[in-house]
């Protein structure tokens, strides 16, 4: 026979309170969510007349059409992806190595060169000397003006510290220094591998800032031709979305303008999904090292 665990009446209130709030909770933040996509699949007339509440009304693929329709949107995908994936190894390189120097007690000046760092979080010199200061060093108009300025994470290299001094132990340095090993040996042959779920998390936050970006590209790049998606997106949004796209042959069609208006309407959720889907498909692989990296320091022993 088995023995059922009674609960008392205070405790079924308790849980019932809980799980309403959960529930009320997972519905306030599923249903933007939800209405979105059903908005990019419904037709612009019925987006418009307010018709789309839950499901999709008079479901299309107007608005993907237009958007893959538009070479801009292929060229700023290739942009992005070019510019996510270089930033990103670059970022978690250099972090990386400044947790590991800020890591070891043999070095002298790890105190003042994180004190130094910590300031550079709450204060910096402004758009303008930033301007001047790339200008200067000849990087307008290129990759490296979206990626070099802020490769280097203050946070994360300190995250980074603290998983290598409570997760490595100096042993390891030492016995590695026995055979002959010096600091870069311990760097890529033992530290990088076993610090695996900090680097993804420090990987998939700083994906998703260069995949978000776009004020850097608005104010360092000259050339349309090298805007990232974002960029081109917020181009069709806002400087009127429906003219941007006039050029493309979907568009021959439509005769007025009120039409070329309700379809600017359908672009906004569409390419919100467009936008959206690399980092909705790369998230759940990294999930399970997310969990992990975002505890380090919260437990010892």
């Amino acid at each position: 026979m088995t023995n059922k665990i009674r609960i008392a009446r205070g405790d079924k209130f308790y849980l019932a309170v809980v799980y309403t709030f959960l529930a009320l909770f997972v519905l306030t933040i599923s249903y933007p969510l939800i209405y979105v996509i059903s908005a990019s699949f419904s037709s612009p007339s019925a987006l418009v007349g307010g018709r789309v509440f839950l499901f999709p009304v008079e479901p299309g693929l107007q608005g993907y059409k237009a958007v893959f329709n538009n070479q801009n949107v292929w060229r700023g995908y290739l942009n992005t992806i070019i510019y996510t994936s270089t930033g990103t190894v670059i970022g978690v390189l250099v972090t990386m190595l400044g947790g590991f120097v800020l890591s070891r007690k043999e070095f002298p000046l790890r105190g003042p060169v994180t004190l130094f760092f910590m300031v550079t979080m709450f204060f910096s010199g402004g758009l303008l000397p930033s301007y001047i200061l790339i200008s200067k060093m000849k990087m307008i108009n290129t990759i490296w003006a979206l990626i070099l300025p802020g490769a280097f994470s203050v946070w994360f290299s300190i995250i980074a510290r603290t998983f290598i001094k409570s997760t490595i132990p100096d042993e390891l340095f030492e016995a590695l220094s026995l055979d002959g090993g010096n600091y870069f040996d311990f760097l890529f042959r033992i530290v990088l591998p076993l610090s695996a779920p900090i680097i993804a998390v420090m990987a998939l936050n700083i994906a998703t800032g260069h995949w978000n970006s776009y004020f850097s590209a608005l104010i360092y790049l000259n050339t349309s031709e090298k805007f990232p998606l974002q960029l081109v997106l917020r181009s069709i949004l806002i400087e009127n979305s429906a003219t941007a796209m006039t050029s493309n042959n979907y568009f021959i069609n439509i005769a007025n303008s009120l039409e070329r208006q309700y379809l600017s309407e359908l672009l906004k959720y569409s390419l919100i999904i467009v936008s959206s889907i690399p980092l909705l498909v790369i998230y759940p692989l990294l999930q399970r090292f997310f969990i992990k990296g975002v505890l380090v320091g919260s437990l010892k022993g």
